[in-house]
């Protein structure tokens, strides 16, 4: 697909191109990739994707290409987000969940020159995207009215105790009190009806805090669906082709009635 030039998303009418490429902030990471379907009703929904990688530096938004070029296909808008990360200047607390904040909220600026519906967003996250993906669906502004989280990080203080990538997690909120500011499961409820979705054979990130979080997210009036496939590792669930991902992009697409 082509990929527009960079450009800030206050200057007119945006170009048609299959990507384009928009800056929510002045840092060189907060940016984001915006698709828009050529051929779908209007106005359209809108899926919010966040790349995992634990946070840190180097990874970055093109993990989640191909699953926006899907959900894309299926009709739906995708707006594919960068964010300050650990090892970067402003990475972490508060600047990641800020960047967060602010894509997000850059929809609304955006919203009529693409013909995006902002009452059909949905956050789609993976590992440390999933986690930013709950924290946002409690938080931020347009409210989402759907959130899957992929092998989410979806309790920050035992993943701090397990020492997950070095203690990543720890790394990111820097001082443990933040945990209830920050950490999913101590967030609860929601608000927001989530698709969790996490296999057995993930060696990144337990399943049993997966587990844990579900039960505790429905004991609080969540709305939750829960897929476990079995023999499925942390990185399959990014794989467009797999069958993870199709039950997750179906789940949003009936979501979003797209």
């Amino acid at each position: 697909m082509a990929r527009a030039a960079l450009r800030d998303a206050s200057g007119g009418h945006l170009s048609a191109s299959d990507v384009e490429t928009l800056r929510y902030g002045e840092d060189a990471s907060q940016v984001g990739d915006l698709r828009v379907p050529s051929s779908a009703p209007r106005p359209c929904p809108v899926a919010v994707l966040i790349h995992g990688g634990f946070w840190r530096m180097p990874w970055g938004r093109d993990l989640m290409d191909d699953l926006a070029e899907d959900l894309t296909d299926r009709g739906t808008a995708t707006w594919n987000i960068e964010y300050r990360r650990l090892g970067a200047r402003g990475g972490g607390w508060p600047g990641t969940f800020d960047d967060v904040a602010a894509a997000i909220a850059l929809l609304a600026g955006i919203a009529e020159d693409h013909a995006l519906d902002l009452t059909r967003i949905g956050l789609v996250g993976h590992s440390a995207g999933g986690h930013l993906a709950l924290w946002a669906a409690a938080r931020a502004q347009p409210r989402p009215v759907a959130v899957v989280s992929l092998a989410g990080v979806v309790d920050l203080r035992e993943a701090s105790r397990l020492r997950l990538d070095g203690d990543a997690a720890g790394e990111l909120v820097a001082d443990p009190s933040r945990f209830g500011d920050t950490s999913p499961i101590e967030m609860l409820p929601i608000g927001v009806p989530q698709l969790i979705v996490h296999g057995d054979a993930d060696d990144r990130v337990p399943q049993s805090m997966v587990l844990r979080y579900a039960a505790a997210a429905r004991e609080a009036g969540d709305d939750v669906d829960l897929h476990a496939p079995p023999g499925v590792d942390h990185f399959l669930l990014i794989d467009a082709r797999g069958a993870p991902w199709r039950h997750a992009a179906a789940w949003l697409q009936t979501r979003l009635g797209s």
